[in-house]
């Protein structure tokens, strides 16, 4: 029995470390049939960037009273529970989720596969091995792309074609491989640093993108940095 779950975030960014997850979509897969979904769109607590809007077409108003990111993470973790993972740049979303989980003090440690690795190898002598160019390659059906659960049943087709076509030529591109990540926890803001930022964002007038209490231990402390380093200390 083949059974993975395909999965696809979207994010503020690209680094996990500061940047973060505002949708995720994931499909569970048994033998080449969708089995069950997970999707949800999430508060990031932050200011979601113009150009992420334009993207994806989603803006901070549409993720108001939505999950936060570790509910959101929570549940997605629950949903794959010991599934491989199926990605396009697999890497990417795996990352995000990691350092989530980690942040939790959760295990997260998958095997997976990568549909742009399986596409470097197969289809050379494509230009671009994105996955909408991928797709409209293969004539795959899609609704709206780059949103999360869109891209995650746009990835499992593309996969289980590149399987049918390829996997009995080529069976050892298609195993599952560990995905290693290595992670550090990241505390969260601490009690000074909170009451500590603030009083400067109350001295200075200043307008924050962020949520105070959603930051990370490192996170207010480069913030802070910030704040000092444009408008001064306070003075008394």
């Amino acid at each position: 029995m083949r059974e993975y779950v395909s999965l696809d975030l979207e994010t503020t960014g690209l680094e996990p470390k500061k940047d973060r997850i505002i949708e995720i979509g994931a499909v569970k897969i048994r033998d080449g049939q969708i089995q069950e979904t997970y999707a949800t769109l999430v508060d990031p607590q932050t200011k979601i960037p113009e150009r992420i809007t334009e993207l994806t077409g989603i803006s901070s108003r549409m993720v108001e009273g939505k999950p936060f990111g570790q509910e959101a993470v929570k549940g997605l973790l629950d949903f794959c529970g010991e599934l491989p993972l199926l990605g396009h740049n697999i890497m990417f979303d795996y990352s995000f989720v990691k350092h989530s989980a980690v942040n939790m003090g959760m295990d997260f440690e998958k095997k997976g596969m990568d549909t742009l690795k399986l596409a470097r190898n197969l289809l050379p002598d494509l230009e671009s091995k994105s996955l909408q160019n991928l797709r409209q390659y293969y004539h795959l059906p899609q609704e709206e792309a780059h949103r999360a659960l869109e891209d995650a049943l746009t990835t499992f087709r593309l996969y289980e074609r590149l399987r049918e076509e390829f996997e009995e030529k080529n069976p050892q591109l298609f195993c599952h491989q560990e995905l290693i990540c290595k992670v550090k926890r990241q505390g969260p803001i601490t009690p000074a640093q909170k009451r500590y930022l603030q009083d400067l964002v109350k001295y200075h007038r200043i307008n924050l993108d962020t949520e105070p209490e959603s930051l990370t231990k490192n996170e207010a402390s480069r913030l802070i940095d910030t704040i000092l380093g444009t408008y001064g200390k306070i003075v008394r």
